[in-house]
């Protein structure tokens, strides 16, 4: 039950990241998945483990990461975009 919690809490804090940028993170449930899991450990490199923990992450750093995460990978997107056309 922990890793499928973990799961849930991961995506609800990509959703939230892709929220607060205004774009959605690629890849759906998955991607928010992936954008919270990588989001949380960038996040604990950045500013360390503070803050309410739930599911595994601690919040405020992992959705601080996972917010820096999806406007880089938008920003790398956008500009590929650009390129093609």
């Amino acid at each position: 039950m922990g890793f499928i919690w973990s799961l849930i809490i991961g995506g609800i804090i990509g959703w939230l990241a892709g929220l607060i940028i205004g774009r959605d993170v690629p890849g759906g449930i998955i991607g928010n998945i992936i954008a919270g899991f990588i989001g949380a450990w960038l996040g604990s490199l950045i500013l360390g483990k503070f803050g309410p923990e739930t599911g595994g992450f601690y919040l405020v750093p992992a959705l601080i990461g996972a917010v820096v995460l999806v406007f880089i990978v938008s920003l790398i997107l956008r500009s590929m975009g650009r390129n093609r056309a």
